[in-house]
């Protein structure tokens, strides 16, 4: 039964499992993100003057913190797609 299992079938099974694994860490940015615009507005709602620096420094901490989410996307596609393992079986 085991042998019907071919080299480039299990590096593609692995793949998909990795990139599946690579696409959790999008789940820290997006909780991240929800919370910094969830006390952006609760600042700005106690000081309204604040509003532009508030807002500054809210989209520059969503911005770094969306980084891991677009690495991670962009190692699933390395996976799915280019799937540089398979050229070294």
């Amino acid at each position: 039964m085991m042998s019907q299992i071919t080299n480039e079938g299990l590096v593609l099974a692995f793949s998909a499992l990795g990139a599946g694994i690579a696409m959790i860490a999008g789940l820290g940015p997006g909780i991240g993100q929800g919370i910094a615009a969830g006390q952006g507005a609760a600042a700005v709602g106690r000081n309204p003057g604040a509003k532009g620096d508030v807002t500054t420094t809210m989209l520059l901490g969503q911005a770094v913190a969306e980084t891991t989410g677009l690495y991670s996307l962009a190692i699933a596609f390395i996976l799915l797609f280019a799937n540089p393992l398979l050229g070294r079986l």
